[in-house]
């Protein structure tokens, strides 16, 4: 009696543990974690001058450079949307924040008070960027990537005009407070790393974030519930904007001037959202993990600038990140099929 009893509790109690272990091993930010670390591993072994402190540091600044519009396509993204004009907005703030400082450096003002004023600027460069985009979404019913293809042309067309297509301002002190801090972690990284981190608690911890996620579930439940949606996506898409300007201004202190290339040429915008694409976040809204797209960005930071370290051509990067995209898919399609299973 005691030993057919006590087996139906052993099954009870063992049931649980490969759906657990199903979960551990289909979770995308884990996953993404391994992969993170084997390529590190991997290109270690390649170039043992990988690991050098120089090098991380070049990685940490790489990565900051994209993480702000990457968390930016994350609002968006989960919202139900998508932002196409992150790169140009990047482009056009650089430019015309440039142009705008350069007297002050010129002038020798306190380099503290030049980065502020070049800073709000960006924030406000770049939220009128995003308040475009979200005019024609929510005023004129454009479909978010149409919308925002249109405010990506018009911004780097703005950019080519203003800056001429030659860099524009110089200011070797940006470059200089750029590449100092503590260790391997600049100033500059510092800071664009604590503003992520409140961009995360927002996305996930406050009423922002549950309206956002709301809105990119069931647009129509949301506004039943009460949301305003229309006001919501005008604020996502400012933030985005805004988000944006920042990075423009992030380069713009890394390189010491502004140039219409930045966040054009490198497709800032695509990149961005595969990284959010491979950090788990569904294109229809309604799912995705800030960790998850901080792990996309640091796993396509490292595949860039790895293959470049290890003298592979830099045309291989973007068959990478497409490869990157299809697994990440397929990952996710597994996820879907494993839970429709059980």
């Amino acid at each position: 009696m005691s030993t057919s009893s006590e087996r139906p509790e052993s099954a009870v109690a063992g049931a649980p543990a490969p759906s657990r272990l199903r979960r551990v091993v289909t979770n995308q930010q884990f996953v993404l974690f391994l992969v993170l670390l084997a390529l590190i591993v991997f290109f270690g072994i390649r170039n043992s001058l990988f690991f050098r402190t120089g090098e991380f540091s070049n990685l940490l600044t790489d990565f900051s450079g994209l993480v702000l519009i990457a968390i930016a396509e994350t609002f968006v993204i989960t919202a139900g949307g998508i932002d196409l004009a992150v790169g140009s907005t990047t482009a056009v703030t650089g430019v015309i924040v440039a142009g705008w400082i350069q007297p002050l450096v010129t002038h020798n003002v306190n380099q503290a008070v030049v980065l502020l004023v070049g800073t709000a600027a960006a924030i406000v460069i770049g939220g009128l960027a995003g308040g475009f985009s979200a005019l024609l979404i929510t005023v004129f019913d454009l479909v978010p990537f149409v919308a925002t293809l249109v405010t990506y042309s018009v911004g780097a067309g703005l950019a080519l005009v203003i800056s001429h297509g030659a860099p524009v301002g110089y200011n070797p002190s940006a470059i200089y407070w750029s590449a100092s801090g503590v260790g391997m972690v600049t100033w500059l990284v510092a800071i664009v790393l604590l503003v992520a981190i409140v961009l995360g608690v927002v996305l996930h911890l406050t009423v922002y974030g549950r309206y956002n996620f709301a809105i990119g579930s069931n647009e129509f439940a949301a506004r039943a519930a009460g949301i305003n949606v229309r006001r919501h996506l005008v604020s996502v898409y400012v933030l985005a904007g805004i988000l944006a300007g920042l990075t423009g201004m992030f380069f713009y202190i890394r390189s010491g001037s502004g140039a219409a290339t930045t966040g054009v040429t490198n497709s800032a915008n695509l990149v961005a959202i595969a990284a959010v694409v491979i950090g788990g976040a569904s294109l229809v809204g309604g799912v995705g993990r800030w960790a998850g797209t901080m792990l996309g960005a640091a796993v396509l930071t490292v595949v860039s600038d790895g293959l470049i370290f290890i003298n592979v051509p830099p045309t291989w990067i973007q068959v990478v990140v497409g490869a990157l995209i299809a697994l990440a898919a397929l990952l996710q399609s597994f996820r879907r099929r494993s839970r429709r299973m059980t």
